[in-house]
């Protein structure tokens, strides 16, 4: 019987691997090569923003937060984790709630952007804004924006009667403002501070007016 040791087996494998050729496969006759990638470069694009159309050149790959950072200057719109797991860059377009870090400006031509500078028609602070600073329902403030505009949307989904994961009975005329669907349509947005339960105080008096 022959003694193999270690070395002598990674030597001998060595060798055979040594042996093996590889041989590249040729293009078949007439075949193409593919297209090169190119940039498409800036292409125009048309926001209604805050109820404003605003004009603007950018690359495909640029996503609404930073069009409205970097591009138009609205800068209350925050970029918290860029992953859409904060909720800080949460605005509504025509309506409905965005992760606008998730999204590319380019996808949103010609429709209804309002951030949190958009909220207030005037110089008074909205009936939720001011609920927000009665109930102290931001610290820091950071992820404000993002809660406000969630809210905002929140406010009109239960006046519209649209259900959640949360709503007990999906067939009834009018849903119940409990808390547990409040934080349900809220989940989304997260507070560093933990001011949760001051949000959602503040979210249930501006229903309970309305």
């Amino acid at each position: 019987m022959n003694n193999v040791t270690r070395r002598t087996f990674l030597q001998s494998a060595a060798v055979a691997a040594s042996g093996v050729a590889v041989v590249a496969r040729a293009p078949e006759a007439g075949a193409q090569a593919p297209d090169r990638v190119t940039n498409a470069g800036p292409q125009p694009l048309t926001l209604n923003v805050n109820g404003r159309d605003l004009s603007m050149n950018v690359e495909p790959r640029v996503t609404l937060l930073d069009a409205l950072r970097e591009v138009i200057g609205l800068t209350g719109t925050k970029k918290g984790c860029d992953r859409g797991q904060c909720g800080a860059c949460t605005v509504l377009v025509d309506g409905r709630r965005v992760n606008s870090c998730l999204t590319l400006a380019v996808m949103h031509d010609g429709e209804r952007i309002t951030t949190v500078e958009g909220l207030a028609t005037s110089d008074r602070l909205t009936p939720l804004q001011a609920a927000f600073v009665e109930h102290d329902g931001f610290q820091c403030g950071f992820c404000t924006p993002g809660q406000l505009c969630s809210a905002t949307a929140l406010l009109a989904e239960m006046k519209d009667n649209r259900v959640s994961a949360a709503t007990p009975d999906v067939r009834a005329t009018r849903i119940a403002w409990s808390d547990a669907e409040i934080r349900e349509r809220m989940s989304g947005n997260l507070c560093r501070c933990g001011a949760y339960s001051n949000i959602v105080a503040a979210i249930r008096q501006v229903a309970a007016a309305s």
